[in-house]
């Protein structure tokens, strides 16, 4: 019997597939979108829209007001954060839907609006209204 040498064709040369690169290639990606989606997230400039809303309701409601030195305002008696939260629950009590309004000052920060909103919530309002001024036409 005779021994044929066998020859190696190119496809039995490559019997692995190397993955360094591949890996390589996969980190220097994420860490190129690690670093640059928050440059793209925060440097966005923006300019809000003007609200041009609906009519505000004239009856069954109340509102809560944040002025410019952070006082709350409601319904023109002011109260402190955990007075407001007692007046909301014996409000939401109440058999008939009142619509609650929320007003603030234009200087105050979003973080703040976003808190007492968080308090209203807390006090079982989840439908508030963010009373904003109208369009300049």
């Amino acid at each position: 019997m005779r021994y044929r040498k066998r020859r190696r064709s190119q496809m039995t040369a490559i019997d692995q597939i190397n993955v360094t690169p591949l890996l390589d290639l996969t980190f220097l990606l994420l860490i190129a979108f690690m670093i640059t989606m928050p440059l793209m997230e925060y440097g966005t400039r923006i300019q809000p829209p003007e609200m041009n809303s609906a009519e505000l309701p004239t009856e069954d409601f109340k509102s809560v007001t944040l002025t410019r030195q952070g006082t709350i305002v409601f319904d023109r008696d002011a109260v402190t954060r955990d007075e407001l939260v007692g007046r909301l629950r014996s409000l939401k009590a109440e058999p008939r839907k009142i619509t609650l309004l929320l007003r603030a000052d234009g200087t105050r920060s979003y973080n703040d609006v976003i808190e007492l909103m968080a308090l209203i919530r807390s006090s079982g309002f989840d439908d508030v209204t963010l009373v904003t001024q109208a369009e300049n036409k």
